[in-house]
């Protein structure tokens, strides 16, 4: 037995008078010998006779689409997804078909989808594998060859540009020559799909490497995407660095090989951060010759990237933030009072700010040591949490309320700032009685 089936669709199975496929994903998977949890469904039948079948054998429909030949299900711990076999028609690239024709053949069936390692099937009723174009034999040499002519299938739709990069990475497969230059050939395409989906592909391929545990796998998911130029159209101001010289005695790549790398070496919280950190870089570069200030317009252009990727805004804000706050102290010598003073103005972000430091600096020679900067700030960060200091409002020992008829109320939170302030250059000074003592001077200079 190749699959573990769960009961109830081992049921469903035994109960339909047609074969009834587990198909794709989980097949490659289980002969990789990696771990599956997603059950793609396939048979030649109508959609509806499944949908009434399964909902017999007491599973919950959740759609059942007929023009598609799709069913959504579940069995109240895992979700299913049913199609039924097809041909279908796609235009000019654009991810959904525009024509779907059914058919009873698994072969067709196979021949529509994208990659030889995803065109298997796992007849559950018979416990056996069923492999129409050859794809068991992909798996076992880890390669990627598309189920026609590779200009065709990537012709068809544009989404499968990022889904070759994406599964490359994740599964430690390397396409063959002739599905690099299909997908080459058909990159412009990527431009007829929706934002939505490409920044979804997107973030699954920066974390490819946390799904079977193929190390740096994002990052070879990355290089595909530059060697098949799909980057140039889908974060065209970071491909802008490509080629582009940095100083040797702190770099030993160009711009864009340096944030490609960054992003190899990232923590997973802060992929997208990291790879997007120098994207200011080729834009100063191109209008001053020089990178000075790249820290600031790489943030306002983060911030144009993420909206049109229709990122969430508050994952955007915060990427805007990291990218804009990247090079500060690069060289180590910022005094220890500016130093308190940006990490409690950074408290929120401080950590992931830590994360997005280190990948450029183990991004720039390959050196994965602990960044200096870094080793500075936990020890400045580290006396001031000894020391008690307050990093927001809320935790200073007084409020408001307290500075009433002392100052004017627009002049309130004016004054508790400077207090506050105040505080983070010296934690001791954060007790009630000198804090009103503090107030007290402030407004004595206001009479």
């Amino acid at each position: 037995m190749l699959l573990e089936i769960p009961y109830k669709l081992r049921l469903l199975a035994k109960r339909a008078d047609f074969p009834l496929y587990v198909a794709g994903g989980a097949v490659r998977d289980a002969l990789c010998g990696y771990a599956y949890d997603d059950f793609d469904l396939a048979a030649p039948a109508p959609a509806e006779k499944l949908a009434a079948l399964a909902a017999e054998c007491g599973f919950k429909i959740n759609g059942t689409y007929k023009n598609t030949g799709t069913v959504n299900f579940t069995d109240g711990e895992r979700k299913y997804e049913f199609t039924s076999f097809r041909k279908d028609v796609y235009r000019g690239g654009e991810h959904a078909p525009e024509k779907v024709t059914f058919t009873d053949d698994i072969v067709t069936d196979a021949r529509r989808r994208d990659f030889k390692c995803n065109a298997l099937y796992y007849d559950i009723g018979a416990d056996e594998l069923v492999d129409p174009l050859g794809g068991r034999k992909d798996v076992e040499e880890r390669a990627v060859n598309t189920t026609r002519d590779a200009d065709e299938v990537f012709a068809e739709d544009g989404l499968r540009l990022m889904r070759l990069a994406r599964q490359c990475a994740e599964n430690g497969f390397i396409p063959t020559t002739e599905c690099i230059f299909g997908a080459k050939f058909n990159a412009a395409r990527i431009q007829k799909i929706a934002p939505e989906r490409i920044y979804t592909e997107l973030t699954l391929l920066l974390h490819a490497d946390e799904k079977h545990g193929i190390r740096y796998g994002h990052y070879d998911g990355l290089e595909l995407l530059k060697g098949t130029d799909v980057l140039s159209y889908v974060l065209p101001e970071l491909a802008a660095g490509d080629g582009m010289p940095q100083r040797s005695d702190f770099h030993d790549h160009d711009v864009l090989e340096h944030s490609l790398r960054a992003a190899k070496y990232s923590d997973g919280k802060v992929r997208l951060s990291s790879l997007l950190h120098d994207v200011g870089k080729p834009y100063c570069f191109l209008h001053t010759g020089k990178f000075h200030g790249h820290d600031a317009e790489g943030a306002r252009i983060a911030g144009e990237i993420l909206e049109r990727l229709k990122a969430p805004k508050k994952l955007a804000q915060t990427a805007v933030r990291l990218v804009g706050a990247h090079m500060y102290d690069l060289d180590g010598k910022a005094k220890e009072n500016k130093v308190r003073a940006f990490i409690a103005k950074n408290h929120d972000i401080y950590d992931l700010l830590l994360l997005v430091k280190q990948a450029d600096y183990s991004a720039c020679k390959d050196d994965l040591r602990e960044c200096p900067t870094i080793t500075k700030w936990e020890d400045i960060r580290k006396k001031m949490l000894a020391e008690g200091v307050p990093f927001t409002l809320k935790e200073l020992k007084i409020n408001g309320n307290d500075l009433k008829g002392l100052f004017p109320p627009e002049k309130i939170g004016e004054t508790l700032g400077a207090l506050l302030r105040e505080c983070v250059y010296d934690g001791s000074k954060n007790e009630r009685e000198k804090l009103l003592a503090a107030a007290g001077r402030l407004a004595a200079k206001e009479a």
